[in-house]
């Protein structure tokens, strides 16, 4: 039986405030048996060890999103720092950098970034890294920081063929959500998945966002369980056996992440 590991979610969103324990067991009956949620800030970065600590095979990543980078600090990074000693936080992210909006400043996002890269190196985790609209400049502060590479996955993968062979260059892992499935805004994606090497590929939801197809004809907030049509959309269009793609990621995941995926066993 297939098993399945959304690498990347966010829980802690108010849209799942009624029914969470609903949407975790649509999830588990799913064979979902790992789950990372993600934090954007302070607050969503203690929402979601607080929920990771309630559940196994469910895990935490702590840090500022660029969309949030006005209200780091040095203070909010030392507590993150310190919720970081926990077992169950695997990574640090989501951050990077989001030219498309600016909810915060450029200098803001860039100062930011670069003290969490800073971070998360020091603490020897994994980072998860959101990447819109910066022209170059994500690759850019990576190169010449860490031109021998850096552990890490670029969310929601959705660039060029020319920034994914740059990302595979640095030893990053690329996760693929369903934006896969849709059949326009998914179009050129599905043209370089195949490209991807199957030990760098992760499959995500970012849930409450990105329903894929076929749910999103019937619903409107994404959530963990639906991470199956991504994988079996992705499977298809590498044309690769689901089970055996659903047993690499699975592995992809934990040893991104540093898990024991024995620990998944029974």
């Amino acid at each position: 039986m297939m098993k399945f590991f959304d690498s990347h979610c966010h829980l802690d969103d108010k849209s799942y405030a009624k029914d969470l324990p609903e949407v975790i067991n649509r999830a588990l009956d799913t064979n979902v048996a790992g789950i990372m949620l993600v934090g954007v800030n302070r607050e969503t970065s203690v929402k979601a060890l607080e929920i990771a600590q309630s559940f196994d095979g469910f895990y935490a990543a702590v840090g500022f999103h660029p969309h949030d980078a006005r209200e780091c600090s040095e203070d909010a990074l030392e507590h993150l720092e310190s919720l970081s000693r926990n077992f169950k936080v695997k990574a640090w992210g989501e951050i990077g950098l989001d030219f498309n909006r600016m909810y915060s400043s450029r200098k803001d996002q860039e100062t930011w970034f670069v003290r969490q890269l800073e971070t998360a190196v020091a603490l020897d985790l994994p980072v998860i890294f959101h990447e819109r609209d910066s022209h170059g400049r994500l690759l850019e502060i990576l190169k010449s920081r860490y031109p021998s590479g850096i552990k890490g996955v670029i969310h929601c993968f959705s660039g060029s063929l020319s920034e994914l062979e740059q990302y595979l260059e640095l030893g990053l892992y690329i996760g693929i959500t369903g934006i896969l499935t849709l059949q326009k805004r998914g179009a050129d994606l599905r043209t370089m998945v195949p490209l991807i090497p199957r030990h760098r590929l992760l499959v995500e939801t970012d849930a409450p966002y990105l329903t894929p197809a076929p749910e999103k004809n019937r619903h409107r907030r994404n959530e963990p369980a639906f991470v199956k049509s991504t994988l079996l959309r992705l499977a298809a269009v590498r044309g690769q056996d689901p089970e055996s793609l659903a047993d690499i990621i699975f592995e992809n995941t934990c040893r991104l992440y540093n898990i024991n995926s024995m620990d998944f066993q029974g």
